[in-house]
């Protein structure tokens, strides 16, 4: 399992997760708008945006909200339009980040997300600058629940599933970015509970940042807490025992 799912799983167990965040039913409605603004502004003929209702009903956010946010994502309203950018540089350590998020002043989070990384002893780079470095991947997030790894993986071995990496609290299933949609379709009919399911960079190879954990760490949490920020992929691959000294 990546270092970047590990850290994700240590603050499902601190509880130090998205809903603990004023910030979520915004980003919850910017992934809403995208989707929305990338294909058609139904759900059932637009399997991103499917996704991104379930998931803000999920976290309660209001109907009003979604529709709100789907008829931004078609010009509707007085409000600006949100776009999504990509931004690439490193981190502490030399860490490699990835950065997608989606704003109405573009000027406005470059400088924001600039100065993070500076503060962070990184430095925000061009387009393509550690792209090179990742791939693009489909991630399909499970709860196991009961199953042990071996009755999980069975289950999970479909057309299209790359790799299996199981975690009793939260599973990833990495698949060909084509075959998300249908892995997922696969996975929920033969039993499993997926709770999220999109596309991902994942990186080619990994660095462990040893003594400077706790410095990525924050750092990434700072970038994932920005609410300009959706999604943060990184090539950190931390020990277990340095993960979980810090929870």
């Amino acid at each position: 399992m990546s270092g970047h799912s590990k850290w994700h799983n240590i603050k499902l167990k601190k509880g130090k997760v998205d809903a603990q965040r004023g910030a979520l039913f915004t980003k919850l409605s910017k992934e809403i708008i995208l989707a929305a603004k990338g294909g058609s502004p139904d759900p059932e003929a637009n399997y991103r945006l499917k996704m991104a209702v379930e998931k803000a009903r999920e976290n309660n956010v209001p109907q009003e909200n979604i529709k709100r946010a789907i008829a931004r994502a078609s010009g509707g309203g007085d409000e600006k339009q949100i776009e999504e950018l990509r931004y690439e540089g490193y981190g502490p350590a030399g860490v490699a980040v990835i950065v997608d998020a989606a704003t109405d002043n573009r000027n406005r989070t470059a400088g924001e997300l600039r100065f993070l990384f500076s503060r962070n002893e990184g430095s925000l780079g061009e387009t393509g600058s550690v792209g090179w470095m990742f791939e693009a991947v489909g991630l399909i997030e499970v709860r196991p629940r009961e199953l042990t790894e071996d009755a999980l993986t069975e289950r999970a071995l479909v057309d299209g599933v790359i790799d299996v990496r199981f975690d009793s609290a939260l599973t990833e299933i990495v698949t060909a970015p084509a075959a998300l949609m249908a892995v997922k379709d696969a996975l929920e009919a033969g039993g499993l509970t997926v709770t999220a399911a999109r596309l991902a960079m994942e990186a080619k190879q990994t660095s462990n940042p040893g003594a400077d954990t706790a410095k990525v760490v924050t750092f990434l949490e700072a970038l994932e807490e920005h609410e300009d920020v959706q999604t943060v992929f990184s090539n950190a691959e931390f020990d277990d025992a340095a993960l979980e000294a810090l929870a």
